[in-house]
């Protein structure tokens, strides 16, 4: 794979329309997947070809909602206008400074942050503890050990995260920090509307157990704790007792059967109980009676510890334990360890100490691993929020509670929050692959835990404008002396190279929803981001409960390769001969560099070898992707050396209309318009469009595929501020370069 990037404008800032970015068929990140649209795909089949796909910008009318303003520049334009910022967009950005949130609005639908406009001059490059901001940093712990060890900790409690150093200035850092104070008044909002709703069902879901009610009980634990010590009202930990009392199947009503009420079979269930009932039982320890304490510990150990201990020798509940690159892991060891730290001390029966001698190694070997050495979480971009979170809690858990991290905070932790940046696009997250379950008490906010830590304000300066950014540990993580903008400086584009990730991220702004992106991962696939639209996207996850989704995924005869949404044939990328691709495939890096300046303006591209993820009808393909025209155009190259037929595939949930002789096709979502040409018209290569469903002839397994209703294929984009579309030169990949383009 090879990625290179030139960008000599100043993409710090931006006129930024409060355009309505929510449209995409890709699903919210706290709801399942549901029912997508109609894919359109481009068919053709030749034996050598070189195909090239462009986007071309011609002037479309951005959608927008209500009262928000309409504007629809382009990039360059974009970056001109904020250059030039009048004193009253000034003014009106400083006073969003004056409130300490950059960030307007959000869209809609993905919760993208949507930012005023403004000048450069604003804002500072990101830093911590300017003498402005000093009384913001937190004092420093007088708790320490010569010696640290897993089991001694602290004498003082609550020991778990939020020492009480920290909650003894929290008020006062409420009172002068703007995100502190909103993310205060958003969590006690939050144990509100659950103080008023009844205890949680248990509710069994199939392949996902009791996932759902063990994260809500986390949740609640965490806001009527953090309520309770807050505002010292009583009602908090009377409410939070009815949860407690509920989960351990002592309420009013039954809570799952009698040996296994937290469902070790699918231990993330047993660990999120657990974590929960380490929270309540630390943060409230003070306002507990022993009797409810020692309550607390019998459900503890009787449901979540003990069957931990089991997990260590027994495969069927505790396989997680040599899980090297999944979330499991890092939940499983991070629930178990909240727990134990939280009742060691008074747990007489030894319980607490022997997990802490299971988790802490076993997370160590196994958790640590969980991102690449370049910061990718190995299971995808959405499973990364649970293993990062298990893993910043328990991390942070054992700092406060006796001392030391024991190896833990590694370098690629140190990177996993810029993979988390750069794989948002501007309207939403790349959904590849699976995007998970409800995340519920699992947020991005372990990259506060994570800045502070490695002395990076920049992860922390992006996590605050996001709308999952007002949680209890954030009270605590976030260090509010940080300040700056964390755009400034920070590179448009990346590469991410590890080998078994390979994937690269190439953008015009990091603040406007109405730039351009392109985004790149495993053998060829893509999604496009324009004007405030996904123009092509991922289908997202499957249903987890059907037959066999799975299973065997090494194996290319898995049962998983024939659910439409997991087989090539449901990707943005190149299919041949209607086959799936080898699922052992290594995409060839073909070299890497990153930031360029060039005379004509701002471009990057990328291409990689893919012909091993294809079988020995195709014995060349190469795909490349860039931007042109000073990013405000997309071009895509294929170059295919096949005997078989093969088809160029992209699936929007766009409008298609293509036109009478197949080779350019207007893509259309409210009012805005995207036109894709094919600018090798001797391949013979036409558009046309179908369903999102299997072929006739594909295997099919034992119960039925998922339905994808809605959604189409194809792109090309067009600005209102007078910016001409160009035709690029035809270039072999072999000969791209940042200039090769140029017109």
């Amino acid at each position: 794979m090879s990625y290179h990037s030139a960008n000599n404008q100043n993409y710090s800032t931006q006129n930024l329309a409060e355009a309505d970015g929510n449209h995409g068929y890709i699903s919210p990140l706290n709801e399942k997947p549901k029912g997508r649209s109609t894919s359109k795909w481009i068919k053709f089949g030749i034996p050598i070809a070189i195909l090239v796909i462009i986007a071309v910008v011609v002037g479309a009318v951005v959608g927008v909602k209500e009262n928000k303003k309409k504007t629809n520049s382009s990039p360059a334009a974009q970056s001109s206008a904020a250059a030039a910022a009048s004193s009253s967009s000034v003014n009106a950005a400083i006073e969003e400074l004056a409130t300490g949130k950059f960030a307007a609005a959000t869209n809609s639908l993905y919760m993208v942050p949507i930012f005023p406009q403004t000048d450069t001059a604003v804002f500072v490059s990101p830093t911590f503890a300017s003498s402005a901001k000093a009384s913001l940093t937190w004092p420093t712990d007088t708790f320490s050990a010569a010696t640290p060890a897993v089991t001694s900790v602290r004498p003082d409690r609550p020991r778990l995260i939020a020492p009480q150093y920290k909650w003894d200035v929290l008020s006062d850092h409420i009172a002068n920090d703007p995100y502190l104070s909103y993310w205060n008044e958003t969590i006690i909002g939050n144990a509100t509307t659950w103080y008023n709703d009844d205890p949680i069902q248990y509710v069994y879901d199939g392949g996902n157990g009791i996932l759902d009610p063990a994260r809500r009980f986390k949740q609640r634990a965490k806001a009527f704790s953090y309520a309770y010590r807050m505002t010292n009202d009583t009602k908090w930990v009377n409410r939070l007792w009815t949860e407690i009392q509920n989960v351990a199947g002592n309420y009013t009503v039954s809570f799952g059967p009698d040996f296994d009420k937290w469902d070790s079979i699918h231990f993330l269930d047993t660990a999120e109980f657990s974590a929960g009932y380490g929270i309540a039982y630390d943060w409230l320890y003070d306002v507990w009676t022993p009797d409810q304490r020692e309550s607390m510990r019998f459900t503890l150990i009787e449901y979540g510890l003990s069957f931990g201990i089991q997990a260590s020798t027994n495969g069927s509940i505790g396989w997680w334990r040599t899980d090297t690159t999944g979330n499991w892991n890092c939940v499983c060891n991070g629930g178990l360890t909240l727990a134990a730290l939280a009742i060691l001390g008074d747990d007489t029966t030894g319980t607490a100490a022997q997990i802490l001698s299971l988790t802490v190694p076993n997370a160590l070997a196994n958790c640590a691993a969980g991102p690449t050495d370049d910061g990718t979480w190995s299971e995808t971009m959405d499973y990364w929020y649970f293993g990062t979170t298990g893993y910043a809690e328990m991390t942070s858990a054992l700092i406060t509670a006796t001392g030391s991290d024991y190896g833990m905070l590694n370098s690629a932790y140190q990177l996993t929050g810029y993979s988390h940046m750069y794989g948002w696009g501007l309207t939403q997250l790349f959904a590849v692959g699976d995007t998970g379950p409800n995340k519920f008490s699992s947020t991005a906010n372990g990259m506060f835990f994570f800045s502070s830590q490695f002395n990076d304000p920049i992860p922390a300066l992006y996590q605050r404008e996001q709308a999952d950014a007002a949680d209890p540990w954030s009270m605590f993580w976030y260090d509010a002396s940080v300040q700056g903008a964390f755009w400034d400086g920070l590179p448009l584009d990346r590469a991410f190279d590890n080998e078994i990730d390979q994937w690269v991220s190439m953008r015009s702004t990091w603040t406007n929803i109405n730039g351009t992106r392109i985004m790149t991962f495993d053998c060829g696939d893509f999604v496009i981001d324009a004007m405030g639209h996904r123009w092509a996207g991922e289908l997202g996850d499957g249903d987890y409960n059907a037959h066999s989704y799975f299973s065997q995924r090494q194996h290319r005869s898995s049962a998983r390769w024939y659910y439409y949404r997991k087989m090539t044939e449901g990707q943005n990328t190149i299919l041949v001969n209607k086959e799936n691709q080898n699922v052992l495939a290594a995409p060839k890096n073909l070299g890497l560099r990153t930031v360029y300046n060039v005379s004509s303006g701002s471009t990057a591209y990328w291409y990689a070898d893919i012909t091993s993820a294809y079988f020995s009808d195709t014995s060349s393909l190469h795909r490349g992707m860039r931007f042109i025209n000073d990013r405000t155009q997309f071009l895509v190259q294929d170059e295919i050396t096949t005997t078989s037929p093969f088809m160029w595939r992209m699936h929007t949930n766009a409008t298609v209309d293509i036109s009478s002789n197949g080779t350019a096709a207007t893509l259309t979502i409210d009012g805005d318009e995207m036109i894709v040409s094919i600018l090798s018209p001797s391949s013979g290569a036409t558009f046309t469009k179908s369903d999102a469903v299997r072929f006739d002839s594909d295997p099919i397994p034992p119960e039925a595929d998922q339905p994808n209703d809605g959604v189409t294929v194809l792109f090309s984009p067009q600005w209102n501020d007078g910016t001409d579309s160009v035709t690029p030169p035809s270039v072999d990949l072999a000969n791209w370069s940042l200039t090769s383009h140029n017109t």
